[in-house]
């Protein structure tokens, strides 16, 4: 099998490991294959792919995509290595405000799967890091939404003490004060 799947503490988001196959030109892997992900839970179909060029501490999230256009998130790290987190926003979920994180890097080929119904954000740990995701719903501006950072609930660990940020992720709300209508288990 081509990947390892491993559900984390909050088992909707899932760590993906890629088999690489590495030879004096350098190695091969699959990223992804449709129906090992789609029978590990993963959604069938992703429709954008979104690519990301940063530089150490630059911190971009906690992202996430209102409902009806929310968007499931299978984040790789091409080049570098992030801090990358996923946080439960799914209200009346138990696990409701928790989040995860994982590592990712190229020099390992670890994915994370960030499903629908959660804010996802990452720190860049390398000089630089080009990430590369796909994603289950195309980009709809109006509900693009977000949470900050460093909202004091989440006490998220971040690895840097002050990120670079864009203008926008610096003014997010707090999750307390965040525009959400996601709904644990609607739709189930």
């Amino acid at each position: 099998m081509p990947f390892e799947f491993e559900p984390q503490a909050i088992p909707e988001v899932i760590l993906v490991r890629a088999r690489v196959f590495p030879d004096p030109r350098g190695f091969f892997m699959e990223s992804y294959r449709r129906s090992q992900f789609a029978a590990r839970g993963i959604p069938q179909e992703f429709v954008q792919d979104n690519f990301s060029h940063s530089t150490r501490g630059v911190l971009r999230g906690l992202h996430y995509q209102k409902d009806p256009h929310a968007q499931g998130k299978l984040v790789m790290v091409l080049r570098g290595e992030i801090f990358d987190v996923a946080v439960d926003i799914r209200r009346g979920s138990p696990t409701f405000g928790r989040w995860v994180a994982a590592v990712l890097s190229a020099n390992d080929h670890t994915m994370l799967y960030v499903p629908e119904g959660f804010a996802h954000g990452f720190c860049v740990l390398s000089d630089v890091a080009d990430v590369f995701y796909k994603v289950t719903a195309e980009y709809a501006s109006d509900l693009d939404r977000g949470i900050r950072w460093n909202d004091a609930d989440l006490a998220i660990p971040w690895p840097v003490a002050a990120p670079v940020l864009s203008e926008k992720d610096a003014r997010m709300p707090s999750l307390r004060n965040a525009d959400i209508n996601f709904v644990y288990g609607a739709g189930a």
